[in-house]
């Protein structure tokens, strides 16, 4: 650390190093407490438009915490683990006591406060890089310092968020309102699917061949672990083919929108204008939205393709995925009504295997509650019926073909 700096620093020694390194961390924890501040006062406000400005403030908060955390990495230092709230200092117990008005104001003496070391230190570090940021963290401290003044005083900034900054305070709300919710993720259903494809058929051949048996386990195991195989193999080139199909759908009906795009833009534009007019905006509104998008062709492009198919390529399945889900998902689900088969014949092992597999489909309805709004009670019990009549209908089935 006794050598040059890169990065545009000047000559800097040990201890000149050390001080920068501290101050620098000093920043970070500075920053990402106003991060968690900001974000806790968000998530307290009622009305829709100052909680809009303060989940932007904390994110301008979140993204100076990144330059320093960057700055830190490049003299070789680690950025620091935050020691403070997750609430910030918006749960501190002035900012309770004198509600978020006094918070606001607490946080504009503190914005001020920042200007003022942010500018000691252009002075003091020595630092080139370190004084780029500063310039830059500086300059969003003064906007943050009108914009709390606009909260306390009522009159809010109608400045727009940076598409970036936008799709992360998106991504970040989304996560949030999921926090805790259940959340159908495509191999999951695939898998659930699956259990339950591979449990009914290979149950009702089971209860099929032991009815014609009289519970034989040499015909009943052959018959049952070759439904097996055939069911996984099935399954997942089904589930291959059928998500490979629709990502073939997509990116074809892509291709066109892009062909089209190019061919004649302001068509394009206009039928996305129309799309949103549809849906209720006005048409000034809907062309000054298709305008923004259409700054970019590719967002030309992915808007009409998402409006045309109502989908879009992150929603798309992995073959592969739901293949190997769907696949092994069967094969597990099969092989529960051939169990009893490997240990025992007969009556006792007809019994045992309407039991098990019973319990099974109870629990694979009992799942499907994951993934949708039903009580799992009422799945399971209602997969357990459905398995009761196929176990009964295809045994009595199979005791008639048996005596024929």
């Amino acid at each position: 650390m006794d050598s040059a700096l890169t990065d545009g620093c000047v000559q800097m020694n040990s201890r000149d190093t050390e001080r920068l390194i501290e101050a620098l961390s000093s920043n970070w924890q500075a920053e990402t407490r106003g991060y968690h501040t900001y974000n806790a006062l968000s998530q307290q406000e009622t009305d829709p438009q100052r909680r809009r400005t303060l989940r932007n403030l904390a994110l301008a908060e979140q993204h100076h915490a990144g330059l320093w955390a960057s700055r830190l990495t490049q003299l070789g230092a680690p950025v620091p683990e935050y020691d403070g709230s997750e609430a910030g200092d918006a749960g501190s117990l002035a900012n309770r006591i004198g509600g978020q008005e006094l918070a606001l104001r607490r946080l504009e003496l503190e914005e001020s406060r920042d200007i003022a070391r942010y500018g000691k230190q252009i002075e003091e570090l020595g630092d080139e890089s370190s004084m780029t940021i500063l310039k830059e963290v500086i300059a969003d401290e003064a906007d943050h310092y009108l914009t709390l003044g606009g909260l306390i005083r009522h009159h809010l900034p109608t400045t727009p968020l940076e598409p970036e900054l936008a799709q992360q305070a998106l991504d970040e709300l989304v996560a949030a309102r999921e926090q805790g919710q259940p959340k159908a993720a495509s191999w999951i259903g695939d898998a659930i699917y699956g259990v339950n494809d591979g449990l009914g058929a290979i149950f009702g051949i089971v209860s099929g061949v032991s009815g014609a048996t009289l519970g034989n386990a040499h015909f009943v195991l052959i018959a049952g672990l070759a439904g097996m195989i055939a069911s996984a193999l099935s399954m997942g080139s089904g589930a291959y083919l059928a998500a490979k199909s629709e990502r073939e759908i997509y990116e074809a009906e892509f291709a066109r929108e892009r062909d089209a795009v190019e061919y004649n833009e302001a068509e394009a534009r206009e039928l996305l204008s129309l799309t949103f007019q549809v849906r209720g905006l006005s048409a000034e509104d809907a062309d000054h939205f298709v305008g923004h998008i259409a700054e970019k062709k590719e967002q030309l492009v992915e808007a009409l393709a998402r409006e045309r198919l109502h989908m879009t390529d992150q929603s798309l399945s992995d073959p592969w995925v739901s293949a190997i889900s769907g696949a092994t998902s069967t094969a597990i689900g099969a092989f529960i009504p051939v169990i009893p088969f490997f240990f025992m014949a007969g009556i006792p092992a007809i019994i045992v295997a309407a039991i098990i597999s019973l319990i099974a489909h109870f629990s694979v309805g009992a799942a499907k509650s994951l993934i949708t709004i039903r009580s799992w009670w009422s799945s399971g019990l209602e997969m357990t019926l459905v398995g009761a009549i196929e176990g009964a209908v295809t045994y009595a089935l199979g005791v008639g073909l048996g005596k024929l």
